[in-house]
């Protein structure tokens, strides 16, 4: 009996000195810091180059950037044929293009 209430003596201190310390792992909050201020850069020629190049709405076409042109669609639907063809070879299920990376592949 007294085995017992040593054990749960132990696990109850256990607890508490978790509760009290600080956590650990990624999650545990840095330690505040005051913000660096740094100087303002001066204009370089680049930087110049850049702004003159944003000014005029002719220079920057408004594209969509996650919009695919068709061919783009259609290399991705390959790939992904291609990706699910060798997914589920790998479990032995024989499916898809007769050719993987260059190599000829019997049936």
């Amino acid at each position: 009996m007294r085995e017992r209430i040593a054990e749960l003596c132990a696990l109850l201190l256990l607890a508490i000195i978790r509760a009290l310390l600080p956590a650990g792992g990624r999650h545990r909050a840095a330690p505040t810091q005051a913000p660096v201020r740094e100087p303002a850069l001066a204009p370089t020629p680049r930087r110049a180059e850049q702004a003159a190049r944003f000014e005029s709405a002719d220079a920057h076409p408004l594209v969509r950037p996650y919009l695919l042109t068709p061919e783009e669609r259609h290399e991705r639907r390959l790939q992904g044929q291609r990706r699910r063809a060798l997914w589920l070879a790998v479990h032995g299920i024989d499916v898809g293009p007769r050719r993987i990376h260059g190599m000829e592949v019997s049936a």
